[in-house]
């Protein structure tokens, strides 16, 4: 048997031990990988609340589809697309973690020069690339969500916390179940635990995906109807633009 194919049987063999050991006791591995990625989504969210009080002087036109107005099945399917879009990169992650820290550092003494020391410090390459990835990612995406509901709040005179206050329910378990690969690759490099990379993609996407589907279905026909009770805006929203048009959104 090669070096490739030992490492592959070598990961699959693992990842159903471990499979096997974290259904016997799930509850520590899931309250660690839940810790993480709320934590992730509290500061995501806290940044763009920051970025949104700070970012004002401007309207941005809003078109009334959800979360501002109730929409139908084709919206839901567009924000579960983009979201499971999303959950997949991470997952891939995750496997991407699972081969640089388990299955390159095996297959190390069949390699030389530069070939050698990629196969021998994979996941220490693994780790500064993800970092880098996830911290460019997170940062434009609240720079940028930011931006947007500073624009928007200008648009609604409405401050950015009610607004972000108005999405909470949706956005916290989408948030939530979308770093959940991203908490338990972080949770496992941290504790070199990279064999188990593999099974934790397969739980966490497990896990996401319902959650997910629940989540469109609340941003589509439940949080419309919160954000009017917050803001006692309802269509048609007339507005008056800073150079004097008269906007009507219906």
């Amino acid at each position: 048997m090669d070096a490739s194919a030992y490492a592959f049987a070598h990961g699959v063999r693992h990842t159903r031990t471990t499979l096997r050991i974290w259904q016997q006791r799930p509850g520590p591995v899931l309250a660690r990988w839940l810790a993480g990625a709320a934590a992730a989504a509290a500061a995501l969210l806290a940044a763009v609340w920051v970025i949104a009080s700070l970012d004002g002087g401007y309207q941005q036109v809003i078109s009334l589809r959800p979360p501002f107005a109730v929409g139908d099945a084709g919206n839901v399917l567009a924000v579960l697309r983009n979201n499971l879009l999303v959950l997949a990169l991470h997952a891939m992650a995750c496997v991407a973690g699972f081969i640089a820290g388990s299955s390159l550092p095996m297959q190390a003494e069949h390699h030389h020069g530069i070939s050698r020391w990629v196969h021998e410090h994979g996941g220490r390459i693994a780790i500064i690339f993800v970092a880098a990835a996830t911290t460019f990612s997170l940062s434009a995406q609240a720079y940028l969500i930011g931006h947007t509901l500073a624009g928007v709040s200008g648009f609604l005179r409405v401050s950015p916390g009610l607004l972000l206050l108005g999405v909470l329910p949706h956005a916290v378990p989408e948030l939530v179940a979308l770093f959940l690969p991203l908490a338990a690759w972080i949770i496992a490099s941290r504790r070199g635990e990279w064999e188990q990379l593999l099974a934790a993609t397969f739980v966490t996407v497990a896990i996401a995906v319902p959650v997910l589907v629940a989540s469109a279905f609340v941003e589509v026909y439940v949080s419309p109807h919160l954000f009017g009770a917050l803001t006692h805006i309802h269509p048609p929203i007339v507005r008056t633009t800073p150079d004097g048009w008269t906007v009507v959104v219906r």
